[in-house]
């Protein structure tokens, strides 16, 4: 019994002292998971609270921070890889290149070998010819000796002059001595040229060796530059799929951040960069330059810190009051246009309409008489029958009724509103316009909102903003 009594304790203390409602996050399980289930609800964070949700997108923006650095280095390492692989695969190509001119060289020369030997061996082949007439001669001479020493000498004195005999002898024998001494130089022109043609064989076949060689070094060569190759696009592969990691990681935190200026509404202003991110995920929904949209809300609401001064406090007449001193205010809101709409739309999100901030009345007069009203609500300061001509198609694009003063909202509704008055062209003269039209026809509001167009443009192309642009957008 007093075992389960101190059990029970224990786990009381746990209950109480864990960092997050236990029973409410305890079998979440993994943070990953968590956090992808939060960003693809419409409806935020299912089966929790309103503040556990906060602390869960606060644990999941930097879940994906922290996604997005590691992916980034990695990134990193294998671009560095590529470049290591495409300087091999240049390397190996240069290689290639110099043992195909070397074989080419190499092919030319057994040719030029070739055909010395086909020369050699036709003179070798003359020079057998000549060797067979030699000895053709020599033999026909040798016989007619022969002949000439089997005669007896009588038929020899009988037949002619014994002198005419002798020197008849004498040139035979000199005739013999010069056909042999041919013959023998003809022989060692044979065993010469013989000698050369192997010699020159010889050099053909190492030639050729040299050129199988070199071929197995080019096939060689050419498999590895495949498998490079193919290293390179496994890289690739991986580089790209990093880099659409990397993406995906951006987007989701951008989507979780964005959850979390929803959550928070007006109460807490974002700071210029949550802000901008906001800005550059509404410009994927709605085709807008991001810094013309902050310029916009900027000009509007200080990027949500001013959201107006005065509250509603008679809805039969417009009439309302200073937030600061509670002074009275006429003209707050047109009661027949705005003041119907807006008392259902803050009925929808659960606000007090006689608490809610909007904008005062700017006093201008025509002829001595009062002109416009206040009332403009959020970030993006729309008037409520302005934003319900807007509320079905935020509706559409957000999954749910939109909130003027909400963060994402606000930034969507007012860059729907600027695209339908031309800004999605992108241009400076369609920009100014868009401008100029937003507030109600003012050239110096649109100078004011370009400038600050500017100034935001250059942060996000270098990251530096001047200390006048800075006092003019924040």
């Amino acid at each position: 019994m007093k075992i389960k009594f101190l059990l029970v304790i224990f786990l009381f203390c746990v209950f109480i002292f864990a960092d997050l409602p236990a029973p409410a996050l305890a079998q979440a399980g993994d943070l990953g998971a968590q956090c992808a289930a939060a960003a693809e609800s419409n409806t935020g964070c299912p089966n929790i609270s309103s503040e556990e949700c906060k602390i869960l997108l606060q644990k999941c923006a930097e879940y994906y921070d922290q996604q997005s650095s590691q992916l980034a280095q990695d990134i990193t390492k294998t671009s560095a890889q590529k470049n290591t692989l495409q300087n091999q695969i240049s390397l190996l190509k240069k290689k290639i290149q110099g043992l195909e001119y070397e074989i080419s060289q190499g092919n030319i020369m057994i040719k030029d070998l070739n055909m010395q030997i086909e020369d050699t061996q036709a003179s070798i082949d003359k020079t057998f010819q000549q060797i067979g007439d030699s000895e053709a001669n020599i033999t026909a001479i040798l016989q007619a000796v022969y002949q000439e020493d089997q005669k007896p000498a009588i038929v020899v004195l009988l037949e002619g002059n014994l002198s005419d005999f002798f020197s008849n002898l004498t040139y035979l024998d000199n005739l013999n001595s010069r056909t042999s001494d041919l013959l023998d130089d003809t022989r060692n022109l044979k065993t010469y040229l013989e000698e050369q043609q192997e010699k020159m064989s010889n050099n053909v076949d190492k030639l050729e060796k040299t050129v199988a060689l070199q071929t197995l070094q080019k096939k060689e060569n050419e498999y590895n530059q495949q498998q490079q190759k193919t290293y390179l696009q496994l890289t690739e592969a991986q580089y790209q799929q990093q880099l659409k990691n990397k993406k995906e990681a951006e987007q989701m935190s951008s989507k979780i951040k964005s959850m979390l200026f929803q959550m928070v509404g007006v109460s807490r202003a974002p700071t210029f960069e949550q802000a901008l991110e906001v800005a550059q995920s509404v410009a994927k929904i709605v085709s807008i330059r991001p810094a013309f949209l902050l310029a916009i809300i900027s000009q509007e609401s200080a990027i949500g810190r001013n959201v107006g001064q005065c509250l509603l406090t008679n809805a039969d007449t417009g009439e309302g009051k200073k937030v600061s001193t509670g002074a009275s205010v006429i003209r707050v809101m047109k009661p027949t246009r705005d003041v119907p709409i807006f008392l259902e739309l803050t009925a929808s999100l659960g606000r007090d309409p006689y608490n809610t901030p909007v904008s005062c009345w700017i006093p201008a007069y025509v002829r001595g008489q009062p002109y416009g009203w206040g009332g403009a609500m959020g970030p993006a300061q729309f008037i409520a029958s302005t934003w319900n001509l807007l509320a079905d198609r935020l509706e559409d694009l957000l999954g749910q009724t939109a909130d003027p003063w909400g963060i994402k909202d606000s930034f969507t509704a007012a860059a729907l509103y600027l695209s339908d008055l031309g800004a999605g062209a992108k241009t400076t003269s369609a920009e100014s316009k868009a401008a100029s039209r937003y507030y109600g026809g003012s050239s110096s509001y649109a100078s004011s909102v370009m400038y600050k167009a500017n100034c935001i443009q250059t942060f996000i192309d270098s990251g530096t903003m001047t200390s006048d642009c800075q006092a003019k957008v924040f």
